[in-house]
């Protein structure tokens, strides 16, 4: 992507009215802009109380006004800040008059992506600025943090870097490969390898982490007709957000809600009762259920305790979906025989795959506390991972996939089939790996992370 010489302003502040509201202004203009604006000659990186003035001379605001010369700015541009009262209507006066000197309105995320072209930051500690400034909670703020102050960044080239070593080790053998030592075979090379593998892992555990700090973890609220799907999404969210009824059928769509437990975002999804129905419109909402439950990140499969009927899980089992069942209703088991309730439950598991089965009555809330602290665990929250970075999904993707190529590479290695192709398996898991700190990157990846900014970031 080209870096742009022109000049970009925008209120850098947030709506509404504040104490004090700043304009930023980043590029080559920035000298010019600051005269016209305040008639003096700013002294970089020293604030300065000054008026505002307007093409007349008269005041528009006073403040302070402070230069940055490039490259020691945030965008490593020459950079010009106002600041001034947050008044909205001040600030857009403040705004138009930069825009009459010269200057055009900044696009969401660009004074970032400029510090990105211009090698101020890398792009995964430029997303880390957004996550930061999204964040939800302590945990995902000092996680961004770490992200900033380029611990993620670090760990990536680490490894990228041994792979590009590790590539260069492979092709030198391949050059050599009629002298009688057989490099390909050394044992120090597969350790190095399995090493690295380790690394990936160790970062990975990191970057989930962080990543549902960050995103969030999307578990879907699967199960039959009528067994209280929606009654538990209501419960969990605190409001009642979906319509409830005695009616099977009720939820004829999915239904997202937004939570936040201990830190840690959920994305509830209250899905249509999997069930054989001749209604065209139940059947599109049981079509939809099972997508949703395909690429879930976890499921809880809501049973009635009572009468325990499992959906179609094939959904879950195609896709390898980690499962919670949830027995609802168990204020209806007093006095029903205990053999035959552990029997109810270890068939459950048989049949799910789940490791945890857990008892509740959303009616009553019994056992309600006990499933928001799994949650809390299933997405992470109780393990104990040092040093957790933010990160986003497009990260574990390029991770996963950079992993992958390496292990095919060390395979290729340990069974000599076809082994000078370990050396392009390296490459592309540097590629993949690549795409998280922006070294290998495309304009169309570039468009999208940054789109996604606030103006004036």
């Amino acid at each position: 992507m080209a870096i742009s010489n022109d000049t970009i302003a925008a209120i850098a502040t947030g709506a509404g009215r504040a104490g004090v509201g700043i304009v930023r202004v980043s590029g080559a203009d920035v000298n010019t802009i600051a005269e016209q604006l305040t008639g003096k000659q700013l002294t970089p990186r020293e604030a300065q109380y000054t008026a505002f003035v307007d093409a007349n001379g008269q005041s528009i605001d006073e403040g302070l006004a402070i230069r940055f010369e490039a490259p020691n700015s945030y965008t490593g541009e020459d950079v010009l800040e106002l600041q001034g009262h947050g008044g909205p209507i001040v600030l857009d006066m403040v705004l138009t008059r930069v825009l009459e000197c010269g200057a055009r309105v900044a696009r969401p995320g660009e004074f970032t992506e400029r510090a990105f072209l211009n090698d101020k930051m890398d792009l995964a500690q430029a997303e880390s600025v957004a996550d930061l400034i999204d964040a939800s909670s302590q945990a995902a703020a000092k996680a961004a943090i770490r992200s900033l102050d380029g611990e993620f960044s670090i760990a990536v080239n680490t490894i990228s870097d041994e792979l590009m070593n590790l590539r260069a080790w492979l092709e030198a053998a391949l050059d050599f490969s009629e002298e009688e030592i057989d490099f390909l075979s050394d044992p120090a090379l597969q350790s190095r390898m399995e090493t690295l593998l380790a690394n990936f892992d160790e970062m990975f555990a990191r970057a989930t982490q962080g990543s549902r700090l960050t995103e969030g973890l999307t578990v879907v609220i699967a199960g039959v007709a009528n067994v209280g799907k929606s009654s538990l999404l209501n419960a969990l969210a605190g409001a009642e957000r979906a319509i409830v009824t005695d009616i099977a059928g009720t939820t004829r769509d999915i239904l997202h809600e937004h939570i936040v437990l201990d830190g840690i975002p959920l994305h509830l999804i209250d899905t249509a009762g999997i069930r054989l129905t001749d209604d065209l419109v139940e059947q599109h909402g049981i079509q939809r259920a099972q997508q949703a439950v395909s690429s879930a990140d976890h499921v809880l499969v809501l049973v009635d305790a009572t009468h325990p009927v499992l959906p179609d899980l094939s959904a879950l089992q195609d896709h390898s979906v980690p499962t919670t069942v949830v027995r609802n209703k168990t204020d209806r088991l007093i006095g029903v025989d205990g053999d035959a309730e552990t029997n109810n439950i270890a068939a459950l598991q048989a049949a799910t795959s789940a490791v945890t089965v857990l008892g509740v009555s959303v009616k009553y809330g019994d056992g309600m506390a006990e499933l928001r602290h799994h949650l809390v665990a299933v997405a992470g929250r109780d393990q104990a991972i040092e040093g957790v970075f933010s990160a986003r999904r497009r990260h574990l993707d390029a991770l996963s996939r950079s992993r992958d190529a390496t292990d095919a590479a060390l395979a290729r290695l340990r069974s000599a089939h076809m082994p000078e192709l370990a050396a392009e398996e390296l490459k592309r898991a540097r590629q993949a790996l690549d795409e998280v700190t922006g070294r290998f990157d495309t304009e169309d990846l570039l468009g999208k992370v940054f789109g996604q900014f606030c103006i004036g970031k």
